[in-house]
């Protein structure tokens, strides 16, 4: 499981580093674009903004085509009458069933702010199945969507694996991947983000696209959890700095803490 649509406010820390890390470029290129924080809080001329979700790719691109119509069209799901769990679930049905992009969007919209701690996950038969979140009053995002709006002009939108991503990069782009984070534990599964899993084998994947696309010229910063497997796995980075950000996905509020992350740096070969 993973937040999504948080905006810039959810990741600033983690933000703040990473205009430290991030080079300069042409393009910044974004394989796990996710809530677009990055996207939104850096000055590269132009982006190629990728995720392994096909209705938050599809969001953003209705929110470029079609802003006016959607913005009303999500709006009006933030009635007093729709925060409630029956309709709630009236609801994740029918995004599940649907295959109107812009009322899935509209949707989506609601689903997140309406579910649990803003989560987005999906079964196996790809369902949205995150349950109602039981949250007093759900704030419509319109200001942040207006934001990501206005600047999507500068942006190119796919919906692919990273590495076909990464086979588009050339020298000049900077990559930055937040990829869905490894476990914490051996209980800990945060892979159902898309409808397909993001296991071991796609994070030794991703760590090998760094260091190719670094021969190639190419920085690529990742970010992940801290444990002795990530620190393992970007063992051939160029540098790795470590940091600590508050967990906000904890079930049990009063037990959230803070967890170790890292940012790895692949520096691209001049």
């Amino acid at each position: 499981m993973k937040p999504f649509l948080k905006w810039a406010g959810g990741k600033m820390r983690l933000v703040a580093r990473l205009q430290e890390a991030l080079p300069p470029g042409r393009r910044l290129i974004e394989p796990f674009v996710g809530s677009g924080a990055v996207f939104l809080n850096t000055g590269y001329p132009t982006y190629l903004l990728n995720d392994l979700n096909a209705d938050l790719i599809h969001l953003y691109i209705e929110l470029r085509q079609n802003r006016e119509a959607l913005i009303g069209g999500a709006r009006a799901f933030f009635e007093p009458e729709f925060n409630n769990a029956s309709v709630y679930y009236e609801l994740r049905s029918r995004f599940n069933t649907s295959t109107d992009k812009f009322e899935r969007a509209c949707i989506f919209v609601y689903l997140n702010k309406h579910g649990f701690n803003g989560l987005c996950r999906y079964n196996a038969q790809g369902g949205f199945n995150v349950p109602f979140g039981r949250n007093a009053m759900p704030r419509f995002p319109e200001v942040e969507m207006r934001a990501f709006s206005d600047r999507s002009g500068l942006a190119e939108f796919d919906n692919v694996d990273f590495r076909d991503i990464f086979a588009r990069a050339e020298r000049g782009d900077v990559v930055y991947c937040d990829p869905p984070y490894a476990p914490l534990s051996s209980t800990a599964n945060f892979t159902s983000y898309g409808a397909g899993a993001f296991g071991p084998n796609e994070q030794q994947a991703l760590a090998m696209c760094a260091i190719a696309a670094a021969k190639r010229g190419i920085t690529t910063v990742i970010s992940n959890h801290n444990t002795h497997y990530t620190r393992s796995l970007y063992s051939d980075a160029q540098g790795i700095e470590y940091f600590d950000v508050e967990r906000r996905i904890s079930c049990d509020a009063a037990n959230r803490s803070r967890a170790a992350e890292l940012l790895a740096v692949y520096e691209g070969k001049q």
